[in-house]
């Protein structure tokens, strides 16, 4: 049984690390957050400590490491919002820990270069969350690409519309020097699973970027992909709306639909077993990605020629 901490446990994604914890028999012994609504605690590790001050939780942690006795954490999961990660996972690998870190890994690529240094001095690990990579339907893929034709390149239409009220914009998530924007915010492990699949990225051209949505084109190694993400209702196609659904999800590759929308709840849970195995996912493999998403957000939209989404066109 492993000792974790969990930075950010009032979060949305902290519920699905607190169960894949317990899941994997490990202990959450501290947990820290500036807001204090974290009540769901309870339903996991009702002992665990609680800081609302990042100075106490950071003292509890030392004192822990410091006792040799047993007690100190091993792992370190960071739910905080995106643009801390970089710093609470340095905190980890600081405080003799592995970190477990949520999607985006980081905001930028060269945040990347910074921990490589910091994991080489402590000696410790950062692990990630790609949780679309152990999924049955997106793993099966990728073996039928790695299989296929080194020349190929298949057509992918990849769609996603989660709608988010007015607190969205309102929140950190909203501000893009936070949250990276849209495409990193809601779509970076959508563009890792693409690089996982179809190779090395070769071109990356931007349609639509505005605070609510953003649109482009990507290429890869073997696939020529349209992409489309947004939080705005009005994205979701109208007979899925009537029907009161608020989220779509379309992955279309040669025209034919990808079928992953079930599988989600557990990914977690994989993604712990296969970190405390040995086998998760380290800083490099996230690099594609993070690379991809700052490029996104700092690139001028180029006009409507070529390949473009469908949905641009309505």
């Amino acid at each position: 049984m492993h000792n974790f901490a969990l930075i950010g446990a009032a979060g949305y994604i902290a519920p699905r690390h607190m169960q894949a914890i317990k899941a994997t028999g490990n202990n959450l012994v501290a947990a820290y957050d500036p807001n204090d609504s974290v009540g769901i605690i309870d339903s996991h590790f009702p002992d665990a400590d609680f800081f609302t001050e990042f100075e106490r939780f950071d003292r509890h942690i030392d004192k822990r490491r410091r006792a040799n006795n047993g007690q100190a954490v091993q792992y370190v999961s960071i739910c905080s919002p995106n643009y801390l990660h970089d710093a609470h996972m340095r905190f980890a690998l600081r405080s003799n820990a592995d970190a477990i870190c949520e999607k985006p890994l980081v905001l930028n690529p060269w945040n990347i270069d910074g921990l490589q240094e910091i994991e080489r001095d402590t000696g410790r690990k950062v692990n990630t969350i790609l949780q679309l990579r152990v999924h049955p339907a997106i793993m099966a893929l990728r073996e039928k690409v790695l299989a296929g034709p080194k020349d190929r390149k298949y057509e992918v239409d990849l769609t996603y519309v989660t709608a988010r009220g007015k607190w969205y914009l309102r929140s950190w998530k909203g501000d893009a020097s936070k949250s990276g924007g849209i495409a990193t915010n809601i779509g970076v492990h959508f563009f890792d699973m693409l690089h996982y699949i179809f190779g090395a990225l070769q071109q990356n051209f931007v349609h639509l970027s505005t605070d609510t949505k953003a649109a482009g084109y990507l290429e890869y190694e073997h696939a020529r992909v349209r992409w489309f993400l947004s939080v705005d209702l009005e994205d979701v196609p109208r007979a899925a709306r009537e029907a009161g659904q608020r989220t779509y999800r379309s992955i279309t590759v040669d025209g034919e639909e990808i079928e992953f929308s079930g599988g989600f709840t557990d990914l977690h849970n994989r993604s712990y077993e296969e970190i405390l195995a040995g086998r998760g996912f380290g800083l490099e493999e996230n690099r594609t990605a993070i690379t991809t998403v700052a490029a996104i957000r700092g690139a001028t939209p180029a006009a409507l020629t070529g390949d473009y989404h469908p949905f641009l066109k309505q």
